[in-house]
Formats: structure tokens, C-alpha cells, sequence
């Protein structure tokens, strides 16, 4: 049995963190030997009760680190997984919407898989936050070439080692998910999807619209980081075809080649060779 670390990033959650976690270890201590796993909360400079309740709930094999100040939620992630002491790590939201009973099936593919990412089915969150979710899913998709079944899913199976490998893009807000997703596809790694279902979260969410802007210019960051042809050929090329369609429009109505049409059509030569030079440049650092 591999032993593993579930970190819980927390919030001002002082409504639901004390029947997440208990309910979370009660299931654990069913199911395993409470040597072979443990439980750290990470509170992120919580301003309500959330700290107090969790130093009552701090045993053997649940540890609380507390920020000073609220860092964000990936940068809870990232303390959390700087303090397990096991390979294995799992997130695990403190807002009451994941169920324990599906840290079994994550489990059972962690040593195969790269990482193992609970797939949601049916509730997802507001409404109000899914036309951004569609953009952000749509890019990461354009990114990977492929459907990527479940984007920003808070409840996933990392090994540590591999997490650390992607620490310096990783952002210290809500993207770090949607990051680590987009991270591991680019670089071929194997990840796994197990669909599982959701509790409504217990309180009000913290992600504002900020945030889903944040994340959808992090998005293009990151194709320009691990694919920038992505971004230089569609736009070269719609520059390069735009210009020769407008020379050839002038000459035909005109009579003569219209200066901006060449300098259109250069434009979209000299962005193409820039993809290319990122390309390379993005290659060499790789390697």
C-alpha cells in the first residue's frame, strides 16, 4: 500500500472545515492504517474562525499550518505539498464539496498514472462562472489538442515529484489546478480521469471575476510557453492572406499594388519566423 499526503488548502471556512475533516479522517482510519497516510490543512490567513477550529482538530496524522497573511489558494497547494512527507499527494478542497469515498478509486491509479484528477459530473458552480470557464477550457483544449475532460477539478492525485517540476509556473492563486492540467498534457505525461460527484460548497466562494480573467491570460501564457506556433501561425497567417487579398483587390480596382498590403503581407512573414525562433528557444529550454 503506497502512502500518501492530502492537503487541504482552507479559507474562511469555519462552517464546514471542522465536519470536512473529521468526516475525512473517520473514513481514512476505516479504510487504512493511519501510519500510511496523513492530512495537512494549510489555513491561508483566514479572518474568521476557521484557525481556532482548526487547532482543536490538529491529532497525530493531521497537521495545520497556518499563512500569516492570505497568500491564495495555489499557494496553499504548494505549502502543503513542501511539508508531506509522502510521494503521493492528493488535493482535497475544505469547502465540504468532495466526498472521501472516491480517494480509493484516485488511489488505485496513482502509481500508473502521472496523476489521477477527479472528473465531475452534474454541478459545477454558479452559473455565472461558466461562460468563462467555456474560454478557459476552449484554450487549454486549443493548447493540448485534445478535450480535456474536466479542467479545474480541486480534487486530484499528484506524484510530488512531478509537482515540483512545474513549481516555477505555477500560480499562487485559483489556477494553479487549471496550470498543473494544462502542464502535464503539454509534456506528455499520462493522467487519468475517474468521474466523481460533488456536495454544493457550504458558504460563499472567494473566486471573483478577476480571477477567471487571471486565469484565461494565464492561459495564453502558457501556450506561449509551451507552444507559441499556436498563437504566431493562425495570426501570420490570417495577416499574410488578409494583405495579399487587399494588394490583389487593389490592383484589380486600381491598377496598382497598394503599399499597405506589402507591408501587411511582411508583417505576417516576419511574425511567422518569430513563432519559429519562440519555438526553438522554447525547445532548447526544455531540453
Amino acid at each position: 500500500m503506497n502512502k500518501f499526503s492530502i492537503i487541504i488548502p482552507v479559507y474562511n471556512e469555519e462552517k464546514i472545515i471542522q465536519e470536512t475533516i473529521k468526516n475525512l479522517n473517520d473514513f481514512l482510519l476505516k479504510n487504512y492504517k493511519e501510519e500510511d497516510y496523513e492530512i495537512i490543512a494549510v489555513n491561508d490567513g483566514s479572518t474568521d474562525k476557521t484557525k481556532n477550529i482548526l487547532a482543536d482538530l490538529q491529532t497525530k496524522n493531521i497537521r495545520i499550518i497556518n499563512h500569516i497573511d492570505n497568500k491564495g489558494y495555489g499557494a496553499a497547494l504548494k505549502t502543503g505539498a513542501k511539508n508531506a512527507q509522502y510521494n503521493l499527494i492528493m488535493f482535497f478542497d475544505g469547502d465540504g464539496q468532495h466526498k472521501p469515498e472516491y480517494i480509493p478509486e484516485l488511489l488505485k491509479y496513482g502509481e500508473e498514472y502521472d496523476m489521477v484528477v477527479g472528473m465531475r459530473q452534474g454541478y459545477q458552480g454558479p452559473s455565472w462562472r461558466q461562460p468563462g470557464k467555456k474560454i478557459l477550457t476552449y484554450l487549454a483544449n486549443y493548447l493540448v489538442n485534445k478535450k480535456i475532460p474536466d479542467l479545474n477539478s480541486g480534487m486530484r492525485l499528484i506524484k510530488k515529484e512531478l509537482f515540483f517540476d512545474f513549481l516555477n509556473i505555477l500560480p499562487d492563486g485559483f489556477s494553479l489546478s487549471t496550470t498543473i492540467t494544462m502542464a502535464f498534457f503539454s509534456n506528455g505525461l499520462n493522467i487519468k480521469y475517474i468521474p466523481i460527484t460533488i456536495n454544493k460548497r457550504v458558504g460563499k466562494s472567494t473566486v471573483k471575476v478577476k480571477d477567471g480573467f487571471n486565469a484565461i491570460m494565464l492561459s495564453l501564457r502558457l501556450i506561449m510557453l509551451f507552444n507559441p506556433l499556436k498563437i504566431f501561425t493562425p495570426i501570420s497567417f490570417v495577416l499574410f492572406f488578409g494583405g495579399l487579398f487587399f494588394s490583389i483587390y487593389g490592383i484589380m480596382a486600381y491598377g496598382r499594388f497598394p503599399t499597405s498590403g506589402a507591408v501587411i503581407i511582411i508583417a505576417g512573414i516576419i511574425l511567422f519566423f518569430n513563432g519559429l525562433l519562440a519555438d526553438q528557444i522554447k525547445t532548447i529550454i526544455k531540453k
